[in-house]
């Protein structure tokens, strides 16, 4: 695809709405001098949150520099330089929704989920009130919900569907149709009672813009919940009482915010961080002063009281709304902050930032919906496309020639390997999720009890998707990345004849019959073991075998003060805690640069400290205990972090099978398993690491994002436990059994790899590339999956544990006769 045409060619189509031609910068001079740092990052998850720019940065710490601000609640001048600040920002915020401050008011939140969760706990619930949603919300408004629900009131979702043109018509729209489901009650004993909802409250709530399709919702649904609602719910019992409206701007007030003025919704929220990047941690909720009177908040703190006695039931709440709902001292240095940011929108407008960000989301929208495999089928299937209207993010899932699925979790590796960032997975809208994926409550109950859960890997159950890819834009967005994002999906999934060699798994070629064959001798040439999974492993010249693979592999772990386990992919520098077993002397020793101690633990179980306790990891259920408090500050200082060691007992460790037969992850279901991601062992040839360093080392790409410097990776690298030599590359892979030294295993298949590979330990410090990933991805990519060394399972056909050893030197026989 040539850019200068292409570009040429969209100018012509989106010309007056690109580029910022009236601003003061265009948006090549935006991007040259304000976002220098992206260099080669395509950007493009700003529904997840925009970006920063240069010049905004520069002034806030100019504006700290140079001002003292102190705490709002005091009278000094330098908190009334605070309290300014504070209200000029109060202002700014109600201009920019184009809301009267004799009308509405605004209330500083830590962000938009803060401010639901505001309206939520003090919105005037009873028996008879009603909490109506659309379907596609985010899970912060769902969670109001749980409000409603327990206070007695009914809650329950609606389809919206539009029949004409959404936008900011004089008069409601009278073709939109809400479609009721079923309503869910907690306490049925609060079933509506006739003449008992004519002082009753209820809320509905939807997005100014779906954050999973980008679906802009209309407006005039506000004055048509409020005015009309026993005609749009069909006089459904329902419908009676007085309605408030709650907007969730979080999404779409980056390019088209809710015109208060206009259209009298009772709250809005949104973080500010959605708007110009900076600061987090900070949102609003644009409240109407007239349901402000009807909140009720129970809790009072300082700065929302006038006055309090400590030893009486007593309290004056102050009058001010904000002053009423603002508990504690607000984050007045962040609230300082916002005045730059909107310099930003307001120089560009946010009308001007909509055109632009939607003729870009409209030309990725046109280049996906036309590509098509060799075969004829379509590649994409996009989501929200039957809405009138369509904000600047793309959502959709992607098909192979046979109809099959990609997966969304092979999208987003391949496209951080190419400097792409973007999202994926259901983007905590699960109603959304469900619609446009089409999965019923049978399926979303069903992948539940396969697994899965938010931001797990299983992307592909029962052949359906479980998410989708997201990709969104924001003001500094521009052509070329759109381009390099269409061009990135084109190479990398669309099967064509000039790249189906490179996207589609072939099969590996064995030696042919006869000299060929007889010649491809291979050996054992190296043993590591890794006792703590995920830290480095010791190399040995034999070792025992056991049940569960090599004697003490991977038979601790270590575990966050959360729960959650810890690996090199969220703390690298675990590669940095270096391991040995002394079998003679029954001991492990572990050292790190951080800690000046050696460690020594006892393999005997009486260094252990706790009673067993169960655990379930990757669907394995295992017995574990732990070590005393000296070993958990060990290994807390090694890795910076607080953490606990734990020790597999060993006798209990075995599969934990879905309720619908569904193995989960691992790969090896009917061995005994120590803390492995999928099988006993990992086996990886010499030859085959040579060819990828031969292919490495030809890479020019691959220099290119690595400083200039050709990537070479040794055989580490991968942690494998077993290294072979002999025979041509990849040879391994069509090897289904092999013998070793006369010991027997199975091969499970390839191992999946995945960025872990990617961490280089070097001079002390983790460095992070693309590669070898990146190059593997190239020609070791097969449904999904990128593949190098074979994953193997020990055959022991004895009941008991056997004094059996592997040794390095021993012959490797594969796909031989067991007897």
């Amino acid at each position: 695809m040539n850019t200068e045409s292409e570009k040429e060619q969209f100018l012509k189509e989106f010309g007056s709405d690109y580029g910022y031609a009236n601003a003061p910068k265009n948006i090549d001079e935006i991007r040259a001098t304000e976002f220098k740092r992206l260099n080669d990052t395509v950007y493009l998850d700003h529904a997840g949150a925009t970006l920063y720019s240069e010049s905004q940065m520069e002034a806030v710490f100019k504006d700290l520099n140079s001002t003292v601000y102190g705490n709002p609640h005091s009278q000094s001048s330098c908190s009334l330089a605070s309290e300014d600040i504070v209200g000029k920002a109060r202002q700014q915020v109600l201009s920019f929704f184009n809301a009267s401050p004799r009308e509405y008011s605004c209330i500083f939140t830590s962000g938009a989920t803060a401010a639901l969760k505001l309206v939520g706990e003090t919105f005037p619930w009873s028996s008879n009130s009603s909490f109506m949603y659309s379907m596609e919300n985010h899970n912060s408004v769902l969670g109001i919900r749980e409000y409603a629900l327990s206070k007695g009131a009914a809650a329950f979702a609606v389809d919206i569907e539009e029949g004409t043109h959404v936008g900011e018509s004089e008069s409601p729209n009278s073709n939109l149709k809400l479609t009721q489901h079923h309503i869910q009650r907690r306490n049925e004993g609060g079933v509506l009672k006739e003449g008992m909802t004519g002082n009753a409250y209820n809320l509905f709530a939807f997005p100014s813009e779906c954050n999973f399709s980008g679906r802009k919702f209309d407006p005039n649904l506000i004055k048509i919940i409020k005015e009309g609602s026993e005609r749009i719910l069909e006089s459904s019992q329902y419908c009676r009482g007085c309605w408030l409206v709650l907007i969730d701007a979080a999404k779409g007030c980056a390019t088209n915010p809710p015109n208060l003025s206009k259209f009298k919704a009772d709250f809005v929220v949104f973080s500010f961080y959605k708007l110009f990047g900076y600061p987090t941690g900070l949102g609003a909720l644009i409240v109407r002063n007239d349901a402000a009177k009807l909140m009720k908040k129970t809790y009072f703190s300082g700065g929302t009281v006038a006055a309090a006695i400590a030893d009486v039931d007593f309290f004056k709440r102050r009058e001010g709304v904000e002053e009423f709902f603002e508990d504690g001292t607000i984050s007045f240095l962040s609230i300082a902050a916002i005045q730059h940011g909107f310099k930003t929108i307001n120089m560009l407008t946010t009308s001007s930032i909509f055109r632009h960000t939607t003729s870009i989301a409209a030309y990725v929208r046109n280049k996906l919906l036309a590509l098509k495999h060799e075969n004829g089928e379509f590649v994409c299937t996009l989501y929200g496309l039957l809405s009138s209207e369509m904000g600047p993010t793309v959502s959709f899932n992607m098909k192979r020639p046979d109809g099959t699925w990609y997966g969304y979790r092979e999208v987003e590796k391949l496209a951080t390997l190419a400097g792409i960032q973007l999202r994926t997975g259901c983007f905590c809208n699960p109603g959304a999720c469900a619609k446009y994926l089409g999965l019923s409550h049978l399926d979303l109950l069903s992948n539940i009890e396969a697994g899965h859960v938010c931001w797990d890997d299983r992307d592909i159950l029962h052949g359906k998707p479980t998410g989708a890819v997201r990709v969104s834009f924001g003001y500094m967005s521009t052509f070329e990345d759109a381009m390099k994002f269409v061009n990135f999906v084109e190479n990398n999934f669309v099967i064509s004849s000039s790249n189906r060699c490179a996207l589609q798994p072939r099969s590996i070629s064995l030696p042919i019959e006869g000299i060929a064959k007889a010649a491809a001798r291979h050996f054992l040439t190296s043993i590591t073991v890794y006792p703590i999974k995920s830290c480095a492993g010791f190399s040995v010249d034999q070792w025992p075998l056991t049940s569960t693979g090599l004697l003490h592999d991977r038979e601790w772990i270590l575990k966050s003060t959360t729960g959650e386990i810890l690996t090199q992919k969220k703390v690298p520098e675990m590669c940095y805690i270096s391991t040995l077993i002394d079998l003679n002397l029954g001991k492990l020793f572990v050292e790190s640069p951080r800690c000046k101690e050696k460690l020594q633990i006892e393999l005997k179980s009486s260094s252990l400290v706790t009673e067993r306790d169960e655990m379930d990891i990757q669907n394995h259920r295992y017995e574990v205990r732990s070590y005393n408090n000296e070993v958990d500050i060990w290994f807390s200082r090694a890795i910076d972090r607080p953490c606990t060691l734990l020790r597999n007992s060993g006798s209990q460790s075995h599969s934990c099978i879905n309720k619908n037969g569904s193995p989960g992850m691992c790969r090896d279901v009917g061995a005994r398993l120590n803390f492995v991601n999928e099988a006993q062992f990992l086996l990886i040839s010499e030859e085959s690491i040579a060819d990828l360093n031969s292919r490495l080392k030809s890479n020019l790409d691959g220099r290119r994002r690595n400083g200039g410097q050709a990537v070479q990776v040794g055989v580490m690298r991968f942690r494998p436990n077993l290294v072979a030599s002999g025979g041509e590359p990849y040879a391994e892979d069509g090897w289904s059994n092999l013998n070793i030294g006369g010991k027997y295993f199975m091969s499970l298949g390839g191992c999946n790899r995945c960025q872990m590979i990617n961490i280089n330990p070097e001079a002390g410090e983790v460095q992070r590339f693309t590669e070898p990933l990146a190059t593997l991805a190239g020609y070791r990519r097969a449904k999904g999956k990128i593949m190098f060394g074979i994953l193997l399972r020990y055959e022991n056909n004895t009941k008991t544990e056997s004094d059996t050893w592997i040794r390095v030197g021993e012959e490797i026989v594969p796909n031989g006769d067991r007897h």
